[in-house]
């Protein structure tokens, strides 16, 4: 493209390698020595594209990468854990053509290089940093979030786009754990002695699924279900994992009453709840002044509207924009598949987004 240079950006070539070398270190969330692993390798590549390497920080026992200015002004915010554990895919790591595959290459290791990259020839108060317990809800990462975003002028999550498109919108979760404990017996001597916990549960499914508010989109996902130990035994425990997402706080609080005052059929049983709310709805009043910007600095180096959407996914943007930073997410890659074994990037793109990234943090730092 006309409007920028190998030398400022990076050739697509060496791009691709750093994607490469990251997406091969692969990063589970639940695994803490392969995340101390990958801000490690994340580091290296940092000191061979910007010359120095980042501080690796220690939040709450958990890695943090940080490359930058201690107190910046803008912060570009990335995770370096995926959802996938080892061996997902084989192979780790492929390019065919524009596509390149491998565990956590759209969600969001493309991102974080595109990041590095952006980074090259800026000088001011800005810093690249990346958490490894994205994937999991950033329970050990939440209140740094925050603290740090709330002293930011801006707060760029390089979380991947949605066909090029930026997010400006994004659904608050909740997250439950409900157990349901009965009573075990001989499924086939005496089952009438039992209290059969998968009988309760499958009902607080069905009630589960009745929440749901489809005009307010508002989804209430039941998960992972675990239930009983042999084949010829009563359960006496089964735990539900249920995932709740809306763009309203005002449904959360419906939910969550409604969650809390499950009663069990059988009222020997006993129904446990544990979890709630844990990342608020990203609003377009966070987001829309600096999409308004991206867009004028994307037009102003020839590259085509951006476009914006709200989506169904969470991000760490949700933290930032509630300590009270101007966020603007889904500045990554391009591409598809997140959480799915179709995951993918189109490696043609990744100069052009680095390069609108570059743009963007100039354009912020000058203010």
């Amino acid at each position: 493209m006309s409007h920028q240079s190998d030398a400022q950006y990076g050739r697509i070539d060496s791009m691709l390698a750093e994607i490469e070398a990251l997406v091969k270190v692969e990063s589970p969330t639940d695994d803490l020595s392969a995340c101390r692993k990958v801000v490690a390798t994340a580091s290296d590549i940092a000191e061979k594209i910007l010359g120095t390497p980042a501080q690796i920080q220690e939040i709450q026992g958990r890695p943090v990468f940080w490359w930058g200015a201690t107190q910046p002004k803008v912060i570009l915010l990335a995770h370096l854990d995926t959802v996938w554990p080892h061996n997902s895919f084989s192979p780790v790591w492929s390019v065919e053509g524009n596509v390149a595959r491998g565990p956590g290459v759209f969600d969001m290791k493309a991102g974080f290089i595109q990041a590095l990259f952006a980074l090259k020839g800026i000088e001011g108060s800005v810093a690249l940093v990346a958490t490894t317990d994205e994937e999991t809800g950033s329970a050990t990462s939440k209140a740094f979030i925050k603290d740090i975003s709330s002293k930011a002028q801006a707060v760029l999550v390089l979380e991947a786009t949605l066909d090029g498109k930026v997010k400006t919108g994004r659904k608050g979760t909740a997250m439950y754990q409900i157990n349901i404990h009965g009573r075990a017996s001989h499924a086939g001597l005496e089952p009438e002695k039992g209290i059969n916990a998968t009988v309760e549960v499958a009902r607080i499914i069905l009630a589960l699924k009745a929440l749901e508010n489809a005009e307010l989109g508002t989804t209430v996902v039941p998960t992972m279900l675990r239930s009983g130990n042999t084949t010829n035994t009563v359960p006496d425990l089964a735990t539900l994992d249920v995932d709740i997402r809306s763009f309203s706080m005002k449904e959360f609080e419906r939910l969550d009453a409604a969650i809390k005052a499950f009663t069990p059929e059988n009222s020997d049983a006993r129904i446990v709840v544990t979890g709630g709310f844990n990342r608020p709805p990203l609003e377009t009043s966070s987001t829309l002044e600096l999409y308004e910007r991206a867009e004028k600095v994307a037009k102003s180096i020839g590259i085509p509207a951006l476009g914006h959407a709200s989506v169904g996914g969470a991000s760490d943007g949700n933290f930032a924009a509630a300590a009270g930073a101007k966020v603007l997410d889904g500045l990554g890659a391009v591409g598809g598949g997140a959480h799915a074994a179709t995951e993918w990037i189109d490696t043609s793109r990744l100069e052009e987004r680095s390069a609108l990234l570059h743009a963007l943090i100039k354009d912020l730092l000058n203010d």
